[in-house]
Formats: C-alpha cells, sequence, structure tokens
C-alpha cells in the first residue's frame, strides 16, 4: 500500500533548529539507574499474564532490562535492524508537528528525564522510563512499527482539518492504552498500562471497566481520562487489523463529519459496539483516585 494513503507528503519542520532533539542523553546518576531498576522489575512481577505477547517479545529483543537506563544508541542501533526506527531524547513534551514528524522518520522522541522517588507511583510528563519501557518494545513488531510511522504522517491531515483532537483519541486508545486479543484473552499493548503496575491488571481483568472491540470512527468521538485509569478500553483482534482499520479508512471524509467536540463520554457504551465486557463502573462511581478507591 502507498505511504501516502493517509495524508499528503510530509515536510520537515519550518521552525530552524525546532526538532526538538537534545544533543545527546543524559548522564544518568546512579540513584537515577537504581530507580529504573525498580521500576522495570515492578512491572516485571506484575505483566507476565497482563501484558501481550509482541511487547514482551519486544523486551527481549532489546537491550531493555534491570541494568539501569538503556543507552539510546545501543537500543537504536538493535532497533534498526529489527523495524527500522531509532530512539531518540527529547527534553520534555515537544509540539504535534515536530512529534509527528519524527514518528513519521521512523524516530521515537523519549523524555531525557527520569522521575524521582517522591513521583515513583505516577508522573504526569512521561519519562525516560514510560517512553523506553512502555513503548520501545512494540516498535520491535512490523506491523505495530509501520502502524506507527503512519500514525505520524497522519497527524499532518488532522492538523489540516483541524482534528488534532480526535486523532489525540485514537492514540490514546490504541498506542497509550490499547487492549489486544490473544487466544481470546486479552492482553495489553498500550505504554500507558505496561509502564505503571495497577492499570496492567485493572484493563485486562477488573469487572469494573468497559472492554469494546476497536471501531476508529466510535473511537475518535470518544473522550478519555487523561489522570485517572481508563473506563474503557478499545481492543483489537491484531495489529493487521489495527494497521487495516487506521491506514485503509478515508480520514478525509471522516474528518468532514466530525464535531469539533467529542461527542461520547469515556464510559459510554452505545449501540453499535461490539461490546467484551460492560463495566460495572465501580471504580468511577466510587470517585476514582480523587476519592483513594481501589481498582475492582
Amino acid at each position: 500500500m502507498p505511504a501516502d494513503v493517509f495524508t499528503a507528503p510530509l515536510k520537515r519542520p519550518s521552525h530552524v533548529g525546532e526538532d526538538w532533539l537534545e544533543p545527546a542523553q543524559t548522564r544518568y546518576s546512579a540513584q537515577d539507574h537504581a530507580i529504573w531498576n525498580d521500576l522495570y522489575d515492578r512491572q516485571m512481577d506484575v505483566l507476565p499474564g497482563h501484558a501481550s505477547a509482541a511487547f514482551l517479545a519486544g523486551l527481549q529483543k532489546l537491550p531493555l532490562g534491570s541494568h539501569g537506563v538503556p543507552d539510546f544508541n545501543e537500543l537504536s542501533e538493535e532497533l534498526g535492524h529489527l523495524t527500522g526506527w531509532s530512539v531518540v531524547p527529547v527534553p520534555m513534551l515537544i509540539p504535534d508537528h515536530v512529534f509527528f514528524w519524527h514518528l513519521a522518520n521512523r524516530r521515537f522522541p523519549a523524555g531525557n528525564f527520569i522521575r524521582s522517588r517522591e513521583t515513583f507511583d505516577y508522573i504526569q510528563e512521561p519519562d525516560v522510563f514510560h517512553d523506553v519501557f512502555g513503548h520501545v518494545p512494540m516498535l520491535a513488531d512490523p506491523v505495530y512499527a509501520d502502524y506507527m510511522q503512519e500514525y505520524g504522517r497522519a497527524g499532518w491531515k488532522a492538523m489540516r482539518y483541524n482534528r488534532l483532537k480526535a486523532l489525540g483519541a485514537l492514540y490514546w486508545y490504541t498506542v497509550e492504552f490499547g487492549l489486544i486479543l490473544e487466544n481470546g484473552e486479552v492482553r495489553a499493548y498500550g505504554a500507558g498500562i505496561l509502564s505503571g503496575p495497577t492499570e496492567a491488571v485493572f484493563s485486562t481483568a477488573a469487572r469494573s471497566p468497559n472492554r469494546i472491540m476497536l471501531n476508529v470512527d466510535r473511537v475518535m468521538r470518544t473522550d478519555y481520562v487523561i489522570s485517572d485509569l481508563q473506563p474503557t478500553y478499545f481492543v483489537i483482534e491484531s495489529f493487521e487489523d489495527l494497521y487495516r482499520q487506521t491506514v485503509e479508512r478515508d480520514f478525509d471524509r471522516l474528518y468532514q463529519n466530525l464535531p469539533p467536540a467529542f461527542t461520547y463520554a469515556n464510559s459510554a457504551v452505545i449501540d453499535v459496539d461490539d461490546v467484551l465486557n460492560r463495566g460495572t463502573q465501580e471504580y468511577l462511581l466510587r470517585g476514582g483516585r480523587g476519592s483513594g478507591a481501589k481498582p475492582v
């Protein structure tokens, strides 16, 4: 399939010197490396039985582990052999157009800092652990790696139509909080799930959230939660299915029909949904993180 099915050809960001890349990866302290190791070990105690096979395979193929923060150059060399991707350091969240440009050129921008002990359990801005541990293993899967590149290309079309909010919902419910069916079982491939211990279990096993098969048009009309567990997760049959539903979709027509605001609440179940689990929404109804409620 031609690369321009999703969008028009890309141009380099017009701001001179604003690729937002850091000159080099941070020289992490022994304490920083220890934080990475503890985060890694905690996740590996939780993820078997909840993480997708592709994610676990990526961990095995790449120089990731409890040996301190990975070296981006070594990581990029291995990843480049597998799927042509690299990992590049950026100081913080970067502008949308720059992010899209990097993805379209098979570069994943990773935060060049790591959380502190004080923010060990939750950090609002993604750090090197979220970006590298959560995202990069999935880039070792060829089909998923192609999806990510096409998402970067799609960003420019969304900007032209002023529909970044809708495209952001697609990213949220796939790249960050996506689930996949594997041998009849629900597993997580989204980085927001895989980089934290609570949501890995909640998203795949709890009674509370909805689990609904992915429908791109529906997802791009659906609100989402930024700082708490999701009331709804969307599930794909395979990464080929994800690629087909997005890259083969006529986004020009979709954007012309999308309203500027979301249509559906993040807990809604609607008549077109193929529902795997209609959640009790007990966690949400009890107040979520703000009330001290526990996932159920």
